[in-house]
């Protein structure tokens, strides 16, 4: 891609953006992007996996790789992690390097779910997996359930704030935080930057129409889909909202902080100039590592202020 479409492209993104390709017509071909990305699941293990006991849970219809430090003591906090992916790709194991590395700088059981994709399974199968694996990881022993959090990039960015609203409304699992990563929040496509941004580097306007289409199938959106639509944000846990200025997801992400605000939850948002969907891949741009930083920061923050007396 020509970096010069985008000329307020963070200068450390140029050299990755002159490599990718246009992937707007990506989720066309869903076998094909899947085999794809398997591609780049890691063949080594990542540094400090060992200092994890790490199991795999089976579920009703998916699974949950539970990861615990080996040395922790006690109750320790937890965090539902949820993979993107458009709703249609992405799995546990491409998250793994990231989910070892969030159990180690928190101090955290961390639950990766590997929830139904779409088309196979539209909604609400993701949803429920992604409720289903809250509700074991909170009754997980060694697990305080006063300090749960859920985390979601992307598409698992719009399965995480559906999981809040599903907690709230079942009156299951108490969560103190949710991060929201970059995420996708509202099938209706109409905010300002999703109809700027028809081709921008990693995912773009083509893409999001494919990926609702193949979540949602004959379905009509409802708030556990697109979180959006829900009309009551009350009561739902504190948050950090991720955005990125050049991705067509950016302007969801803002509305939807600060309508959490005007219902009285506590946000912390933060829109990165110059980034990307997807930026946070850029391992070792200064970009990223403020991106990983400020979320893992957050989710420690969380924590602390929530640790009984």
């Amino acid at each position: 891609m020509d970096p010069r479409a985008w000329p307020t492209l963070d200068p450390e993104l140029v050299g990755l953006v002159e490599l990718l390709p246009d992937l707007s017509d990506t989720l066309d071909d869903v076998p094909g992007a899947r085999e794809l990305l398997a591609g780049l699941i890691p063949s080594v293990p990542p540094q400090g996996e060992d200092g994890l006991e790490i199991s795999d849970v089976q579920l009703r219809e998916s699974r949950m790789r539970v990861y615990r430090p080996r040395e922790a003591a006690g109750d320790l906090p937890a965090v539902l992690h949820i993979h993107g992916g458009g709703f249609v790709l992405g799995s546990v194991d491409i998250d793994h390097p990231q989910a070892v590395a969030m159990a180690l700088r928190l101090g955290a059981v961390v639950g990766s779910v590997d929830y139904r994709l779409a088309p196979e399974h539209p909604h609400p199968a993701a949803v429920e997996d992604c409720y289903e694996a809250l509700v074991h990881l909170a009754g997980l022993d060694g697990v305080d359930r006063d300090r749960i959090a859920v985390h979601g990039q992307s598409a698992g960015g719009a399965l995480a704030a559906a999981t809040a609203l599903l907690a709230r409304d079942r009156h299951g699992p108490r969560l103190c935080f949710q991060v929201l990563e970059i995420p996708v929040l509202d099938d209706r496509l109409t905010t300002p930057s999703m109809t700027t941004h028809v081709a921008t580097p990693l995912w773009s306007r083509p893409q999001a129409e494919a990926s609702w289409r193949h979540y949602l199938g004959d379905r009509e959106a409802d708030q556990y889909a697109a979180p959006a639509r829900a009309t009551d944000l009350t009561g739902l846990p504190a948050a950090y909202v991720l955005t990125c200025e050049l991705d067509p997801l950016r302007d969801e992400g803002i509305d939807y902080a600060a309508r959490l605000l005007a219902a009285g939850v506590s946000v912390e948002l933060h829109s990165f100039p110059g980034a990307f969907h997807g930026t946070a891949l850029a391992q070792g741009s200064a970009i990223a590592g403020r991106m990983e930083d400020e979320r893992l920061g957050a989710l420690d923050r969380a924590f602390a202020a929530t640790v009984r007396p």
